[in-house]
């Protein structure tokens, strides 16, 4: 249901927030201090600022298969992806001046002085109510860790920027290292725990989405022991998340807000939507979904030959079979079908999830595997399989992931298939390094030959870090040094 969503107006915020006069400080690297003598004085001042924190990630996220998705062997742009920047990902060229990676990092670093003007301004109201006061600093810091997880993931250590800085002081700020990034967010983290509450309106970080993220952070440390600690809290009370019963529903507009949502990004149709239902769908529109469509990107047949039969994903994930008009012959013309909605051209209203609970179990299976204890993290795993499957007829078993290697495979590929296009996969090909095997991808397919089109694409070492944009470098008189090799 929608009606304890937030609605977030962003020119409204934008008035509320920055004057046009700063105009120029807007994008700077960090985002620099806003006059804001003005605002911040009450306790509502504070909510609406918090609200322009999440407003900047729902501006952000429906892009983010752009860098995420479309450089992987699940997805590739098509003929005619006019996005500065897609062609090259798609085929690995990746260089410091490519748009798509220097807007993810001003993105980012916008949500950051979000979260910093409000943390830095967070004393000065004195009407809070209740635990109003904690609970707009554990969102401010869960957001601002989730922001730097993804940075440090993407560009391993990046300036760590806590404050609120002028546009000169935030031209001299260096890269941090990556372990000093982590400490921030797992200190983020932990004290965004003690602060929120269990219980959040949707599109709201809670308790539970802060000891998620934390667990995940961990699991990417391989910290086991601390990961457990996390994890296996949210499958207990006060907590109660659970897989929903059909993999098809979390993706229908009527069961938003489910109890497999950790946390979510909330849109409206119309006054507050997004584009992604429309980025995947052909240019003819989709009978009963979308009169037209953008096509921006299209399925691999790499992933999509990947579902074997029975398994329920697919039917939610890739659809094969085209038809735009009704009374239309089916054509074979495979699209993403995970967003496909019914909503007007560039206007849909369907949540866009941060963490699923599907998630934090395949998370748990892989942080008790890390443990040695194999027979439980088969019983995690196999549990997004049997929901996959809707029964016990395709779980793995122990001689299944009988080495490290077999498990690694079986659980990638399970995460490959369950978060197909939710911008899961760049993460996990790096981070298994699974990316220095992807020297190929298998695209369009021809039922009538059997065959695929392959295309060669340029992996190599280098692409465990993305590039710092060079505009960023030039802007910081070059403070900031690049990654290895991309000079």
């Amino acid at each position: 249901m929608k009606r304890s969503k937030i609605y977030i107006i962003g020119s409204l915020l934008t008035m509320l927030l920055f004057s046009a006069c700063q105009k120029e400080l807007l994008e700077p690297n960090p985002e620099s201090l806003l006059n804001t003598e003005n605002f911040y004085q009450v306790s509502k001042d504070i909510d609406k600022a918090v609200l322009g924190i999440y407003s900047r990630l729902q501006s952000r996220k429906p892009t983010d298969y752009l860098l995420l998705e479309i450089p992987t062997d699940n997805l590739y742009a098509s003929t005619n992806t006019s996005v500065s920047g897609a062609n090259a990902l798609d085929v690995l060229a990746v260089t410091p001046d490519n748009d798509l990676i220097a807007d993810f990092w001003v993105a980012n670093y916008s949500i950051i002085f979000r979260t910093n003007a409000v943390l830095n301004n967070i004393d000065k109201p004195t009407d809070y109510k209740g635990i109003e006061k904690n609970q707009y600093t554990g969102e401010a810091k869960f957001m601002r860790a989730l922001t730097y997880f993804e940075l440090v993931r993407l560009f391993g250590g990046v300036p760590n920027v806590t404050t609120l800085l002028s546009a000169e002081d935030a031209k001299r700020v260096p890269r941090a290292s990556e372990a000093d990034i982590y400490k921030l967010i797992i200190d983020d983290l932990k004290d965004a725990i003690q602060k929120l509450p269990v219980t959040m309106a949707a599109g709201r970080a809670s308790k539970g989405a802060a000891i998620a993220l934390l667990g995940k952070v961990y699991v990417y440390q391989k910290k086991w022991i601390e990961a457990e600690e996390q994890l296996s809290q949210l499958f207990k009370a006060p907590f109660s998340y659970i897989l929903v019963n059909n993999f098809a529903d979390f993706w229908k507009m009527t069961n938003e807000n489910s109890k497999e949502s950790v946390f979510a990004i909330t849109y409206l149709a119309g006054s507050n939507a997004h584009n992604l239902s429309t980025a995947f769908i052909p240019n003819g529109g989709v009978a009963g979904v979308v009169s037209r469509g953008a096509e921006v990107a299209l399925p691999s047949w790499s992933i999509n030959k990947l579902y074997i039969s029975g398994d329920t994903r697919k039917a939610s994930t890739i659809t094969d079979m085209l038809i735009s008009k009704i009374g239309d012959t089916p054509l074979w013309y495979p699209y993403v079908s995970k967003y496909a909605v019914v909503h007007d051209y560039g206007s849909s209203g369907l949540d866009l999830p941060v963490i699923r609970f599907a998630d934090v179990v395949l998370l748990y299976a892989e942080t008790l595997y890390g443990l040695n204890r194999p027979g439980d993290a088969l019983i995690e795993l196999n549990k997004v399989r049997e929901r996959a499957f809707a029964g016990t007829s395709k779980n793995y078993i122990l001689s299944d992931i009988a080495s490290p290697a077999d498990f690694s495979d079986k659980l990638f590929l399970e995460r490959r298939l369950e978060f197909a296009y939710e911008s899961e996969r760049w993460y996990d090909l790096v981070r298994s390094g699974k990316y220095l095997n992807f020297t190929s991808e298998e695209r369009a397919y021809n039922p009538n030959t059997g065959t695929a089109l392959i295309v060669p694409v340029a992996t190599r070492a280098a692409l465990k870090y993305l590039p710092i944009p060079q505009k960023e470098i030039d802007k910081a008189r070059d403070v900031l040094d690049q990654n290895d090799g991309y000079n």
